[in-house]
């Protein structure tokens, strides 16, 4: 693998736009273009700045070798393999979030249906609350659990 396509493979594993990787090194997006396509080759002070943005070496860089093309390609799945894991652990807490939620809802519907078999209650809590229904003040608290639920697992 010669450099231009050690830095093309380098920039894709590490998920940069020619422009991104421009901005970084200091160049045109052109100039990147050229880097890649084997038309021109960056000085050395680039060179140096390439091998920082991308941390590896410039033995790496300017060396060929088959093993680079094996340890880039790794880079890039274990990168994706990272970015999947990442996507499976947000779905889970998402859904984990919901079933929380559904819960206090639950409950709070339970409680709604046992009060109004009470109704001494309801006209306690009508003084209490006067204009309020036990059912909204018991959503309202359902509500407020389930906005702390939310809040705890971001």
């Amino acid at each position: 693998m010669d450099l231009s396509e050690k830095i093309l493979n380098l920039r894709k594993a590490n998920n940069l736009t020619q422009e991104q990787l421009a901005e970084k090194a200091g160049v045109s997006r052109q100039s990147v273009s050229k880097w890649e396509s084997g038309q021109a080759v960056p000085d050395l002070d680039k060179i140096t700045v390439l091998c920082e943005i991308f941390d590896v070496t410039a033995d790496f860089l300017l060396k060929p070798s088959e093993m680079d093309i094996l340890s880039v390609k790794t880079e890039m799945l274990e990168k994706q393999q990272k970015s999947l894991e990442e996507a499976v652990h947000k779905k889970e807490k998402r859904k984990k979030i919901i079933l929380e939620c559904v819960s206090i809802y639950l409950i709070a519907f339970a409680v709604i249906m046992l009060v109004n078999r009470l109704a001494w209650e309801i006209d306690f809590l009508w003084n209490i609350f006067p204009g309020f229904t036990l059912d909204i003040i018991v959503l309202c608290i359902a509500t407020a659990l389930a906005v702390l639920v939310v809040r705890r697992n971001r």
